[in-house]
């Protein structure tokens, strides 16, 4: 059986930054079948109702910055991406929700310090982790269009 890390919010957990969720009918028919391994670094970091958070490219590298109080919030997206890939380490594919600057594969928004817009296709923090563990990402839009 397939092991498929999912961003929670697809799977209907309200745990988007408003409270609410990204549950993907289409998508989960497709997936019917897999064992599916819900993931949300945000709301186990800092709960749901948040802020928002934008990727920024920063002296330190790209990071995730929160746009209300400008504060660098990546270290706890990393260490839960960290601590999820090290405990589910037999992931078979990582699908993402498409521009979240945690989880989007090849769809976030980065942005200079200045707030000028760099790419709308770079890739969030949890994401670039399973990139860097060799698993297969997808976002999840893209996934549903091409499967």
């Amino acid at each position: 059986m397939k092991k498929i890390a999912i961003s929670a919010c697809l799977l209907g957990k309200a745990c988007r930054y408003d409270g609410t969720d990204n549950r993907d009918d289409r998508l989960l028919k497709k997936l019917e079948g897999a064992e599916l391994i819900p993931f949300c670094p945000e709301d186990f970091a800092f709960g749901t109702p948040r802020p928002t958070m934008d990727l920024i490219r920063t002296q330190k590298g790209i990071r995730a910055i929160s746009n209300e109080t400008g504060d660098d919030l990546s270290e706890p997206v990393i260490s839960y991406a960290v601590d999820f890939f090290d405990s589910y380490s037999d992931i078979d594919l990582f699908i993402g929700k498409d521009r979240s600057p945690s989880c989007g594969v090849c769809s976030a928004k980065c942005y200079n310090e200045q707030g000028v817009l760099l790419t709308a296709q770079a890739t969030g923090l949890m994401a670039k982790e399973a990139k860097a563990r060799g698993i297969d990402t997808v976002d999840a839009e893209v996934y549903t269009e091409v499967s």
